[in-house]
């Protein structure tokens, strides 16, 4: 629920903090904004709020083509929670819908069809299939103002079953036709990356994306990821094809550069979930730092690096994989193991792009091998294989959908699996905000370093929740750069 008149209050405030989280649409104009948008103060008596933009359009309101509300950061709310609702907003967002209908998502969920929108409804103001229909309208945008694809080809990469529906849903979300839509592309200038889609993908400052890219560049796999001056690359295996992601910093504070190239048009949705999932663009840093900048632990970490995040993947299972070599084998010696998997068992990319030239093996592609054609130690190799095996029978699911808790412990259950694994792959891979790994070297070397020794992580975890993830970042920063606090505040780095 919105406390409408909290909700005006913080409209004079024009925080940025709030775009994604509510709506605000305006009875005289028939527009819905961002709380942010820099139009004239609306009277209150002219305003509603609603929780999503899709309530907003059901609502008979189109969106602001001034600050674009529909373009808004993700709630967070959706990251945080692990019920029905959250595993439901992220399986939609995964483009779940469009692949297996409104049916594939309930029997996905084991609900009932009725029983799901019933409460979708209550939570974001429409049901699955709005909320669908809503982010096929977004894609079309963004097909429309970033390429040269013919109107038509566009509605059909979109997901949309026909011109008629897609013009009435394009209609109605942005107050114009798709013609419209690529003429005010135009006027405005921007024109198509030839060969790819290049979008900017919006999020929640502070955000430190040099030290994010570090992160993955050290655990770069050759042939699958690239890392240079500014930039991550790496190849995606998606629902319908492959593709490649190239991203930078957007120059402006509030944008990440994001350069798609895929196989399949259809796929261009889920393709941007996940590049979000894997740069954690969709957090709220203000609201991470407000429980743990109050830890006195923590405190002068967060002040002194407010941007950092948890970096996150494309693709759990490939995720998972990663993390049982590193487990068994150390971060360096992954990388060389991950790319004998490649060379052995990868998807070659039909185009190579810079030095991406492989999908990293499926679970299918991975439990057909065997351990015998996996190319790794024996022990291991067994271990990847009774992995993959279980991920490509549908035994354990890592997807948006999955319910964490159950995951881990059917991760645990996997011989060769340990507690400090399966918390790995819950964090990374299933985006849990609140992981702390037990036994975690890096996390106990951290706290000796602080001052903190022997159990301090057992102790001030509560005080963490419900970002306990992000307080081991912090504190994995800190043993990697085995430097003590001096002054109040540390000298540290990834």
């Amino acid at each position: 629920m919105i406390d409408e008149e909290e909700a005006y209050a913080l409209l004079h405030s024009r925080d940025r903090r709030f775009d994604g989280r509510i709506f605000v649409a305006v009875v005289t104009t028939g527009v819905y904004c961002r709380p942010s948008c820099p139009a004239v103060m609306p009277k209150r008596e002219n305003v509603w709020f609603y929780p999503s933009a899709v309530a907003a359009q059901q609502a008979g309101f189109r969106a602001c083509k001034r600050c674009r509300p529909d373009a808004a950061p993700g709630s967070p709310e959706w990251n945080v929670r692990a019920d029905l609702a959250g595993r439901a907003m992220r399986l939609i967002a995964d483009g779940l819908v469009d692949r297996e209908g409104v049916s594939g998502l309930a029997a996905r969920l084991g609900y009932s069809e009725r029983q799901l929108h019933r409460l979708l409804v209550a939570e974001v103001g429409a049901g699955p299939q709005a909320l669908a229909r809503a982010q096929r309208a977004q894609t079309a945008r963004l097909l429309l103002e970033r390429t040269d694809l013919p109107v038509s080809d566009v509605a059909f990469a979109a997901g949309f079953g026909g011109i008629r529906q897609f013009n009435h849903v394009v209609r109605q979300a942005y107050g114009t036709t798709p013609t419209g839509l690529r003429t005010a592309r135009a006027a405005g200038g921007g024109a198509p990356v030839p060969g790819a889609i290049d979008l900017r993908l919006a999020y929640r400052s502070p955000l430190d994306l040099a030290e994010m890219f570090g992160l993955l560049a050290e655990r770069a796999v050759p042939g699958v990821e690239e890392a240079g001056d500014g930039f991550f690359r790496r190849s995606l295996g998606l629902p319908r094809g492959a593709g490649v992601v190239t991203v930078r910093d957007g120059g402006d504070g509030l944008h990440v550069r994001c350069e798609l190239r895929l196989e399949d048009l259809r796929d261009l949705s889920a393709a941007v979930t996940r590049c979000r999932r894997l740069l954690d663009l969709d957090t709220d840093p203000w609201e991470v730092a407000d429980v743990l900048g109050a830890d006195p632990l923590l405190a002068p970490l967060v002040a002194a690096a407010p941007g950092r995040r948890v970096p996150g993947h494309t693709d759990a299972a490939e995720l998972a994989v990663r993390a049982v070599l590193e487990r068994h084998a150390g971060v360096a010696a992954t990388r060389d193991l991950a790319a004998r998997l490649v060379r052995r068992v990868g998807h070659p990319l039909p185009t190579p792009v810079g030095a991406v030239t492989h999908v990293f093996p499926s679970p299918d592609a991975l439990a057909e091998a065997g351990p015998a054609g996996l190319a790794l130690p024996d022990r291991l190799g067994r271990v990847v294989a009774r992995l993959a095996e279980r991920l490509a029978a549908g035994a354990i699911v890592l997807d948006p959908g999955a319910d964490r808790e159950e995951t881990e412990r059917l991760l645990r259950a996997v011989p060769g699996i340990d507690p400090w694994t399966a918390a790995h792959i819950r964090a990374r891979g299933l985006g849990d905000p609140d992981v702390l790994p037990p036994a975690d070297p890096h996390v106990r070397r951290a706290l000796d370093l602080l001052g903190a020794p022997g159990t301090g992580a057992e102790e001030a975890a509560a005080r963490w929740r419900p970002w306990r993830s992000y307080a081991v970042q912090h504190l994995w920063a800190v043993a990697s750069a085995g430097q003590r606090s001096v002054g109040g505040r540390l000298s540290a780095g990834s």
